[in-house]
């Protein structure tokens, strides 16, 4: 194609090994990791949202909401506080996302996703019984910390266990349970908003104890990657944990490079200085802007804000919430339609066309509202715009949801050698986090100053990733992870920065060119 990208096919080695129930089993216990992240995601908006909730810890944006009346829309929900109290968890898993690395590395994923469910599990109960501003905030730091460490070992985890050829539909089993995290939150939303007591908000926070304790009750019948174990000193154990993952005892050839990696990455003793060196140039590149893009889409924004988004167009407090459930539900849906075909149309067709269609719809969107609204923020939707609105937005969130949602985990989870896996997954979390944290914070700030223009301003930046994606990001499907160099070392631009050293023998003999 145009850009001249090489592409490997059938380049790896073909282990022996099948999808075995229990492999199925691992990774659906490890992908509800991703129900933490996305029942956040899902949750804050609608929590902040909620009169009652807005009454108690913040009342001077309940105040300009009421007062607001017919004026400028785009400025009805602006508040530093109450931003805060979304984005400061991500700041919290930023910080801890490095601590992170440290765990993952020297004591295994699984302790890491333990130790997620546990923080997780102490911030959700801190949030239920919040009586102030001060309780309510370290209740979502700790809530950070747990969504930091499961960021950090749950996409690791996965990539780890799964088979190459299916490696891709496994590991967007993070991703997935992220999307119905969301959706069941923007459910429990509605559902715990009709509370006539007024305190809907405390059962809407303090069920995110249930994901959680799902995660550690999970994560105690897990077994440890067969990567993790040799790491760790224990080759046999991993050989059984191999055979029993892959459905078969001729494991010997994928076992063998296996014990070679680790060997390459015990003789790296300090993985963050070892990923700044040029031979890892293209993983510290990627794992640095694929976390930043996927936040400078918007979609977040969106996620966290969706109530917030429709009631500040006008719809109503029930309309508000229902059209956030159905963009959860197409959220859902459409990253199924990612693990049905990220490892038959590989991740770039989906990353560009992913690109394509959000570029279109934010265009439409900032169109639609900037007629409506024009600058001074003052208009009104018909039912008919509002629909249409929806489906816009929907669109948007379907494009995003089998592209770069998804494939911003699967990626750079897959891309690392050993030795600097962990320092690369903590480095993909942690630019997430802090990109998360921004674009949470100044949202609904940006919204109020750029009016319309805010939705031109991520479609632009979309332009921007779409083009790095067709001439920066190669084709890695079917590559087993341990060889993942190959397909850098046949890039157009990152193979000048690979030794030739890490090329296994033969691979080139079987790549195909693609120009």
């Amino acid at each position: 194609m145009a850009g001249g990208t090489f592409n490997i096919e059938g380049g790896g080695k073909n282990y022996e090994g099948r999808i075995t129930l229990f492999v199925i089993f691992t990774c659906v216990v490890a992908a509800s990791g991703g129900l933490l992240f996305g029942y956040d995601i899902g949750i804050s908006g609608g929590v902040t949202s909620m009169e009652p909730f807005l009454s108690k810890f913040f009342p001077s944006v309940q105040k300009k909401m009421k007062n607001s009346g017919n004026g400028n829309m785009y400025c009805k929900f602006e508040s530093q506080i109450l931003t805060l109290f979304t984005s400061s968890l991500y700041i919290a898993a930023l910080v801890a996302s490095f601590f992170a690395s440290v765990v993952t590395r020297k004591y295994g994923r699984k302790i890491s996703m333990f130790f997620a469910g546990c923080a997780f599990l102490f911030g959700a109960i801190l949030n239920g019984v919040a009586n102030s501003i001060v309780l309510l905030i370290l209740g979502r730091l700790s809530l950070g910390v747990g969504v930091g460490f499961a960021n950090q070992a749950v996409p690791v985890y996965l990539a780890e266990m799964a088979p190459a050829k299916f490696r891709g539909a496994l590991n967007i089993g993070f991703s997935i349970a992220c999307t119905i995290g969301i959706l069941v939150a923007n459910l429990v939303n509605y559902g715990t908003s009709k509370i006539k007591s007024g305190q809907g908000w405390r059962v809407s926070l303090a069920l995110a104890g249930v994901p959680a304790l799902m995660m550690i009750i999970g994560s105690l019948f897990l077994p440890d990657t067969p990567n993790s174990i040799i790491a760790r000193g224990h080759p046999h154990q991993a050989k059984k944990v191999l055979q029993k993952v892959r459905g078969t005892e001729n494991v010997e050839e994928e076992f063998q490079d296996l014990i070679q990696a680790s060997e390459a990455a015990k003789k790296v003793e300090h993985s963050w200085k070892t990923i700044i060196e040029p031979r890892y140039r293209p993983q510290l590149v990627i794992c640095c802007l694929i976390p930043l893009f996927q936040q400078l889409t918007g979609i977040n924004a969106i996620m966290f804000y969706a109530p917030v988004l429709f009631k500040t167009l006008g719809m109503g407090d029930d309309a508000s919430l229902i059209s956030a459930i159905i963009t959860g539900s197409v959220n859902v849906v459409a990253t199924i339609v990612s693990i049905l075909t990220v490892d038959r149309l590989g991740r770039r067709v989906l990353f560009l066309e992913g690109g394509m269609q959000m570029i279109v719809c934010q265009i439409g969107v900032a169109i639609l509202v900037g007629l409506k609204f024009g600058v001074s923020g003052v208009g009104s939707l018909t039912k008919g715009e509002a629909d249409f609105l929806l489906f816009l937005i929907c669109t948007y969130v379907a494009g995003f949801a089998w592209s770069w949602g998804p494939l911003g985990w699967l990626v750079p989870s897959e891309i690392c050698p050993l030795e600097i896996r962990s320092a690369g997954q903590a480095i993909n979390v942690s630019v997430n986090m802090l990109f998360t944290f921004v674009i949470g914070q100044v949202f609904l700030t940006m919204l109020c100053s750029m009016k319309f223009g805010l939705f031109f301003f991520f479609a632009g930046f979309v332009i921007i990733m779409t083009i790095f994606v067709a001439f920066f990001i190669p084709e890695t499907k079917n590559i087993p992870i341990e060889e993942i160099n190959t397909v850098w070392k046949a890039h157009w631009f990152w193979g000048k920065y690979i030794p030739d050293d890490v090329v296994i023998d033969g691979i080139h003999n079987k790549s195909k060119v693609d120009i």
